[in-house]
């Protein structure tokens, strides 16, 4: 094992995924990420599916702190181009229990970063607001989370089931990534 951080480019998808199982297997201390492909052709009627931009995300964020020991990105994937690393750590903030939080200010946040305001949560990229709590499902993240706030301050972290909408487990911090990949303003464009 290096000192430095490893990238591996792959034939296709199917081999990133299956070089992963074997590093697990023969280093299953390693930290293997996988940066994976959007699954559409460019130019497509429709969008990559949400869970792969999640997941994109959450690479891209770990490989621009170092996060990893070994990152596995298949060749068709390493051909298109990323957002800025700027972009990415511009756009992401940490929510920690008993931190003092403006309600308003949070919305313009994640209004910023790409999230959608929607009447439930079921997919990564969404929040929602019910009196003094909020239902959101960050980029990158397997389930969505419950903050409880007292005043202006959170109370409570917990992760819930999208379905049963039952609470599975608390936190004391919650790391959101931008909602899209990329830069959706004026500037961008």
């Amino acid at each position: 094992q290096s000192e430095k951080p490893l990238g591996i480019v792959t034939a296709t998808a199917l081999d990133a995924q299956r070089l992963i199982e074997e590093i697990a297997w023969f280093a299953p201390g390693l930290r293997v990420c996988l940066l994976p492909d959007w699954e559409t052709l460019p130019y497509d009627q429709f969008s990559p599916h949400q869970d792969l931009v999640s997941e994109r995300l959450a690479t891209l964020y770990r490989i621009q702190r170092g996060d990893f020991d070994v990152a596995v990105v298949p060749a068709p994937t390493a051909l298109v181009r990323l957002c800025p690393a700027a972009y990415i750590a511009g756009r992401t903030f940490l929510l920690k229990k008993d931190e003092s939080l403006s309600l308003e200010r949070l919305r313009e946040q994640l209004a910023t970063a790409g999230y959608q305001h929607v009447t439930q949560v079921v997919a990564p990229g969404e929040y929602c607001v019910r009196g003094g709590l909020m239902y959101l499902f960050p980029m990158g993240s397997a389930l969505p989370y419950r903050i409880d706030l007292e005043d202006r301050d959170i109370e409570t972290l917990r992760t819930f089931d999208v379905d049963t909408q039952r609470t599975i487990y608390k936190l004391n911090e919650v790391r959101l990534v931008p909602g899209p990949e990329f830069p959706l303003d004026e500037g961008a464009r």
